[in-house]
């Protein structure tokens, strides 16, 4: 029996030896590299963050077609720590009534912190922007938690709701005229080709200038002289 048991116990062992060796070798022979880019590629999608892909516009040119309503059902998101009613109370936020135009830190009784006090300047359509894209990153040091929003639409939007929360709300601005910064390259190349031709101008007026006046008399090659003609210096 005990003799029985040990040759039944060294097959077994044998088997699962085999089947070790058999998995190493498997696995060096079948052994694959992860792939540098994944997927298939599909044409006409472009890859979020790639290269060619549309950059954000200055705020401007969302401003000039911002929906209010909208922007009052984005700033529900805001809700929880600031209100825009006139006279309203600071909750966990200043109130934000007339922000717009005003001082960073423009609002009576409200405890900022030094990181927003410090910043110079007022709350405009550019700095506005920045401020509800990334809190954190245009004040470094706020105590204001929300992470921002990345949508520059609805950012525009929220600017024109926060703008229109004001006794005197200002004109949203037009969009930025396309190809504006070409346009002022141009005027100065053009400005630079002036220059080059009124410095060819002057370079030829003078090279004359220093020459000296040759008096032609009558019948000399050249035509006639002028009576009265001298040197011109």
């Amino acid at each position: 029996m005990t003799d029985k048991f040990n040759t039944i116990a060294g097959w077994v062992l044998f088997a699962g030896i085999v089947a070790l060796g058999g998995s190493v070798v498997t696995h060096e022979l079948f052994k694959s590299e992860a792939p540098e880019e994944g997927g298939y590629p599909i044409a006409g999608v472009v890859e979020e963050g790639a290269d060619g892909a549309e950059a954000e516009k200055p705020i401007e040119f969302y401003l000039a077609s911002a929906d209010v309503a909208k922007g009052e059902t984005v700033f529900k998101k805001c809700a929880a720590c600031h209100n825009a009613d006139k006279g309203g109370p600071n909750a966990l936020g200043p109130n934000l009534y007339g922000a717009l135009g005003k001082p960073h830190g423009h609002v009576p009784g409200f405890a900022y912190t030094d990181a927003l006090k410090s910043k110079p300047g007022v709350w405009d359509w550019a700095s506005m922007s920045e401020w509800l894209a990334n809190p954190k990153k245009y004040a470094p040091g706020t105590k204001m938690t929300f992470a921002g929003l990345s949508n520059p639409e609805e950012r525009a939007n929220v600017i024109a709701f926060l703008n229109s929360r004001s006794d005197a709300p200002l004109p949203l601005p037009a969009a930025p005229a396309e190809g504006a910064a070409p346009a002022a390259g141009a005027a100065v190349e053009k400005g630079a080709d002036a220059n080059q031709a009124g410095t060819a101008t002057n370079d030829g007026a003078q090279k004359a200038e220093n020459e000296p006046a040759i008096d032609l008399k009558p019948g000399e090659s050249g035509g006639e002289a002028k009576p009265g003609a001298g040197p011109s210096h």
